[in-house]
């Protein structure tokens, strides 16, 4: 006959080989399960950028439109002599469609200015597509934004356009030390 103790060292070895067993699935569970959220959480970082480069798109497909451009140098080539004169010719109250326009273009900024100082976008990314743009209609409204800032408020009004100047200011200077802002802007200057 079968020894008891026999038994009873034949019960611990199972009982210890399926408590080893258990850990070694337990393990291997464990390990299978982090490379499924390894793998989940890329995938929702690709959805994330994906995203993120869909809303860039079509936002900057605004000002890269025919009628982007159109409402660019229309901009371009509105010239006024002090605030007073600017709001004379083109402000709300004397021309909404000049305004509108304006604050389609200046509000499109801002947007983008947010997205970068929420790191959401790189500068780096927008700078091909928006940069002259940027540049160029910071430049030419800078001082009517700090004087509307001024008499109407709030203080910060378009701040985010002014950041998204600097920052993309910072990577053409970057990519070229002798970059300048044109003077003229749109309009053509022959050299003499």
């Amino acid at each position: 006959m079968v020894d008891l103790a026999l038994l009873q060292s034949v019960s611990y070895i199972a009982g210890a080989l399926g408590v080893c067993v258990a850990a070694i699935f337990y393990v291997l569970n464990l390990r299978i399960s982090q490379r499924n959220q390894e793998l989940t959480l890329k995938a929702q970082q690709q959805t994330l950028e994906t995203r993120k480069l869909q809303f860039v798109t079509s936002i900057t497909n605004q000002l890269n439109s025919e009628e982007g451009h159109r409402r660019y140098n229309e901009l371009m080539n509105m010239e006024w002599k002090d605030y007073d004169d600017f709001e004379r010719k083109y402000g709300s109250d004397y021309n909404l469609d000049n305004a509108a326009k304006r604050f389609s273009v200046w509000y499109t900024y801002n947007t983008l200015g947010m997205l970068v100082r929420e790191k959401l976008v790189e500068p780096e990314l927008l700078y091909p597509i928006v940069d002259g743009s940027v540049l160029t209609n910071w430049s030419k409204f800078k001082d009517v934004i700090k004087e509307q800032r001024k008499r109407y408020g709030p203080e910060d009004d378009y701040s985010e356009f002014e950041f998204l100047y600097n920052e993309i200011y910072r990577v053409a200077l970057s990519r070229d030390p002798s970059f300048k802002i044109p003077e003229t802007l749109t309009h053509y200057v022959p050299d003499k």
